[in-house]
């Protein structure tokens, strides 16, 4: 019997929901259908629209840099080219580290109160960022450290998706998860395709590059109030420090992990240095002007990313995650040495084709990626003859969390690389055969470990 299989079949008894002050609420029971019928799924679901909606703004706040940096010449600033990614990339940095602790903050304070607390921790990245790129003479440890408090918008997506893991049934959760995670993915592209219109249009009026940070306290403090008002404390929601332990010693769960930072990792890497490589390569493409605003292209790239991740999730149902994940891999091995075909070509709508290809590749092997990781636990679990379902649906759940956390490493990651190549050969060529390399790697690991049926993993293909 699967993990799905004991989850519906649990008692079908009336749940009786006690409801307590700080908007906390006992007994809540998804798997129970007569309940997630009457009164689950729309409790859930308002959650769930809130969770998205602060999710969303902590991914703006998080890649808010990505498109900062690009403006900061024409703001007075005079930071070197490894300056400038060292301002990309620490965001990643600080926000890849902050998912492990901050998943398990929904169980010790509450999902609905972490969200406000998260929340309102964006008001200090944001406000500070509209201070100091509103003073050319702001000195470089400031605006970095300025940068790594972003990082909290990063950490948003780990208690996001955990607390709302506890509201969904399992044959639910996916298609919930998939909402929050793609919700959150394009708060990146907003902000690129936002920032540079807005700030052109208040340049007029004096305000310029500080309304980059400003424009968004506003909406943040909606979020919070959001939270407060309407979402909910699940006393349900307890932390599995065990569950955590047993997938830190799986293998599988530090293989996967690799592979997600190949999908997820390029995805916010490469979407956090894309204004920054069209500046430099094709500074004549920078910015469009439409009117007296200025368009970025950068945003399509964090846009398909986005919108081809819950693609990839379909595809791996109907195909198999490994299958899927494989083509990925394959697509941004292409994408990558395509993009460095065209660096010497010097043709900015090719590059911008393949890179495009680059981001719908690895939004594609997201989705896939992370749908293999429950697969393979149940898998070993079968192949281990481990009986107890709970355990093993705990474990996946922990790794699933572990995963995401050691994935958004490759937002540091990339622009690092990018960085190393254009200090030492003077062009991002060998970065992007590197990259290349790298993908063909993963491919084939992906092929050998879970393309083809392995006793360790109950004869299946992943």
């Amino acid at each position: 019997m699967t993990t799905s299989d004991v989850a519906l079949a649990q008692p079908d008894t009336a749940v009786v929901l006690t409801r307590r002050p700080g908007r906390w609420v006992d007994g809540f029971d998804p798997e129970n259908k007569t309940f997630w019928e009457a009164e689950g799924r729309a409790i859930a679901r308002r959650n769930l629209g809130w969770s998205i909606y602060a999710e969303f703004l902590g991914f703006i706040v998080w890649q808010l840099w990505s498109i900062v940096v690009v403006m900061l010449p024409a703001a007075g600033f005079t930071f070197t080219t490894s300056e400038i990614f060292w301002l990309i990339s620490l965001p990643s940095l600080v926000g890849a580290t902050l998912r492990f602790p901050y998943t398990f903050m929904v169980p010790r304070f509450g999902g609905r109160n972490w969200t406000i607390v998260s929340a309102l921790l964006l008001l200090i990245p944001a406000i500070l960022l509209g201070v100091a790129v509103g003073n050319p003479e702001t000195p470089f440890w400031m605006m970095l450290c300025i940068a790594a408090l972003a990082g909290f918008g990063g950490g948003n997506f780990a208690s996001s998706m955990s607390n709302i893991t506890y509201f969904f049934p399992q044959r639910e959760k996916g298609w919930a998860l998939g909402l929050n995670a793609a919700g959150g993915n394009l708060g990146t592209s907003v902000a690129q395709f936002l920032v540079p219109i807005v700030v052109s249009l208040a340049a007029g009026i004096g305000l310029g590059l500080p309304l980059a940070g400003w424009m968004w306290v506003p909406l943040i403090l909606v979020a919070a109030w959001g939270a407060w008002r309407y979402m909910d404390n699940l006393s349900s929601a307890k932390a599995d420090f065990a569950g955590s332990a047993a997938a830190l010693r799986e293998g599988h769960m530090w293989l996967l992990s690799l592979l997600y930072i190949g999908t997820f990792g390029s995805f916010i890497g490469f979407a956090s240095v894309f204004p920054k490589l069209i500046a430099d390569q094709f500074p004549e493409f920078s910015s469009l002007h439409i009117g007296a605003a200025a368009v970025s292209l950068a945003f399509l790239g964090a846009l398909v990313g986005s919108l081809f991740r819950p693609l990839g999730g379909r595809l791996a149902d109907r195909f198999g995650g490994a299958r899927i994940t494989i083509a990925a891999f394959a697509v941004m091995a292409i994408g990558a040495f395509g993009i460095l075909g065209v660096l010497a070509l010097g043709q900015f709508w090719a590059f911008l084709l393949c890179f495009l290809v680059l981001f719908a590749a690895t939004g594609v092997g997201n989705g896939s990626t992370y749908r293999m990781i429950p697969i393979v636990f149940s898998a070993r679990a079968v192949a281990r003859k481990e009986g107890d379902a709970a355990a093993v649906q705990r474990r996946a759940a922990a790794a699933l969390g572990l995963i995401s956390g050691i994935g958004a490493y490759g937002g540091f990651m990339v622009p690092q690389v990018l960085n190393a190549s254009q200090l030492s050969t003077g062009t991002y060529e060998g970065a992007f055969i590197g990259f290349g390399i790298a993908y063909i790697v993963m491919l084939v690991i992906t092929l050998l470990v879970y393309g083809i049926p392995r006793a360790a993993l109950d004869g299946r293909r992943i």
